[in-house]
């Protein structure tokens, strides 16, 4: 089984947590996800399966959309809900075109430096390790780019907000420098990612409907004991292939081609071939049929290509038993 599946994540799982439940409902060990969300965050996780574990490297730079709010009022160790307090609690009431004057400060490319618990490396360790162990934690500032940043509703202490950013960028670090600036301290209450790439929430299962969708038999006892309309509606669940990004919606800034049988086993072989391409781009998604992503290849000149990556047989989503738990 080769795809990329799109969770929404609840809070309270790590991002690890989530790809260990999918492996378990597919039944498949090769299971990915393009870039971490903290374990209080929900949304968007794009989870590769399968071959197409390979495309991480194409999503490594991805920029991001969250929506989300912070409280003032108090700093905490994490910089976010979950954390302890840094600071004693004051009672604030933010004034709406106050916080637009901060969150203009924040937008374009700026210098910020990542919370303590995170999973930047000192000295090959991971930051967040030596927090755990109330270890001093000193991070150095780093350049990231919040190309959106715009305050939606002000209430009390509670500002919500929507941020478009791009990869590397931490929301609770801004959340907490923003409180460092008004002299109040301040949090990230709340985080929900939108978007990651080309992925959105309109492509999004959660993990019940995914294992419904897999055939989970614990979803089937429930709907055996459920009341009938309810055991009806429990039925009609989507195919497992419909859970998956169809192919040729990957990266979406490559063309698709479609090979024939002969071009198809000569890239199979990792052999340079000639492509009915009449783009421009570098590189081009190669198909050997509607669904089946067979490679990424480069242009060496002309219509002249070389497979980068090639995958392998299986369609992406085709079925594949799954695991009774």
């Amino acid at each position: 089984m080769n795809g990329v599946l799109i969770l929404d994540k609840p809070s309270g799982l790590t991002s690890h947590d989530v790809v260990n439940r999918v492996r378990r409902i597919l039944n498949q060990r090769s299971v990915g996800h393009l870039g971490t969300l903290d374990p209080m965050a929900t949304g968007v996780l794009p989870l590769v399966v399968g071959n197409l574990t390979r495309l991480a490297q194409f999503y490594t730079h991805s920029e991001k959309i969250y929506e989300g709010a912070i409280r003032f009022g108090f700093s905490t160790d994490t910089y976010d809900a979950e954390g302890a307090p840094t600071s004693p609690a004051q009672q604030i009431a933010l004034q709406a075109d106050q916080l637009e004057t901060l969150a203009a400060r924040f937008r374009g490319i700026i210098e910020q430096i990542p919370p303590p618990f995170s999973a930047k490396k000192i000295q090959g360790v991971p930051a967040y390790k030596l927090a755990r162990k109330q270890q001093e934690v000193e991070l150095k500032p780093v350049q990231v780019e919040i190309k959106e940043f715009e305050i939606l509703k002000v209430e009390d202490d509670h500002a919500q907000f929507r941020a478009h950013v791009a990869s590397g960028t931490y929301m609770r670090s801004v959340a907490h420098d923003m409180g460092q600036a008004l002299g109040c301290g301040a949090h990230l209450e709340s985080l929900r990612r939108t978007a990651v790439a080309e992925f959105t929430l309109a492509d999004a299962h959660t993990l019940e409907q995914l294992a419904q969708a897999a055939g989970n038999c614990s979803v089937e006892n429930r709907a055996a004991h459920a009341p009938p309309h309810e055991s009806s509606l429990s039925n009609q669940v989507p195919p497992l292939e419909d859970c998956f990004i169809h192919p040729r919606k990957l990266l979406p800034q490559f063309p698709c081609v479609t090979a024939d049988e002969l071009t198809t086993a000569r890239i199979r072989a990792g052999r340079t071939v000639n492509l009915p391409d009449t783009s421009r781009a570098r590189q081009i998604k190669v198909f050997a049929s509607q669904r089946d992503l067979l490679a990424i290849a480069t242009r060496i000149a002309g219509t002249l290509f070389h497979p980068k990556i090639v995958f392998g047989t299986e369609p992406c989503g085709t079925d594949t038993p799954v695991r009774r738990l």
